[in-house]
């Protein structure tokens, strides 16, 4: 349906410019957002494989075990219901240390894995349990430390410091994140006070 609607709007849109006599400006246009996106794309992709690169070389130096293992009393609290040793537990971590690390393209997948696990934790409902909840709340407000994609469409655009948004970036996820918790308790204890 999605598909539909945006080859409409194209449609639409280029039939006005037909008879509006706009279509130089619509060309140039095309041509102009196309060089920008591949632009953009490789700025992405370079910081993205040095970050990535980065995070392989600390998971075999054992860093992302020593963060998990640091992580873990805190992140068994928030899960109550998820066995410490399960596997959801595994992606959750795994998920909230690519966020850590502003790496949201690879935390997606791990994302998806984490669900499917809680899914099946959940007898495979389609209602959502308290832990996908609370793991859906989290992981949109997650706490970065080093926002990669932001600093490289910075670079791409010529910032003079494009690093200038670490320090600002880790105080607004840090109150959205402990805001996303809080909130996310809130309703949890409403919803079972209610029965």
């Amino acid at each position: 349906m999605v598909n539909l609607i945006w080859v409409f709007l194209t449609v639409i849109g280029l039939v006005y410019a037909m008879f509006n006599g706009t279509m130089q400006e619509v060309n140039e246009a095309v041509f102009k957002g196309s060089k920008e996106a591949v632009t953009i794309s490789i700025g992405l992709i370079s910081v993205l494989v040095f970050w990535l690169g980065l995070m392989k070389i600390a998971e075999e130096a054992g860093l992302l075990n020593f963060f998990s293992k640091l992580c873990r009393p805190f992140i068994s609290k928030l899960f109550p219901d998820i066995p410490p040793n399960h596997p959801a537990m595994g992606y959750i971590l795994s998920n909230l240390m690519a966020n850590f690390f502003g790496l949201g393209n690879a935390a997606t997948p791990l994302g998806i894995k984490a669900m499917e696990q809680m899914k099946t934790l959940n007898g495979g409902k389609n209602e959502a349990s308290r832990s996908m909840i609370t793991f859906l709340a989290v992981n949109t407000s997650s706490i970065t430390l080093v926002p990669t994609t932001v600093i490289a469409i910075r670079m791409t655009y010529g910032a003079s410091s494009p690093t200038d948004i670490v320090g600002p970036t880790i105080l607004a996820t840090l109150i959205s994140g402990i805001g996303a918790i809080l909130i996310d308790r809130y309703f949890h204890y409403r919803r079972s006070r209610r029965g």
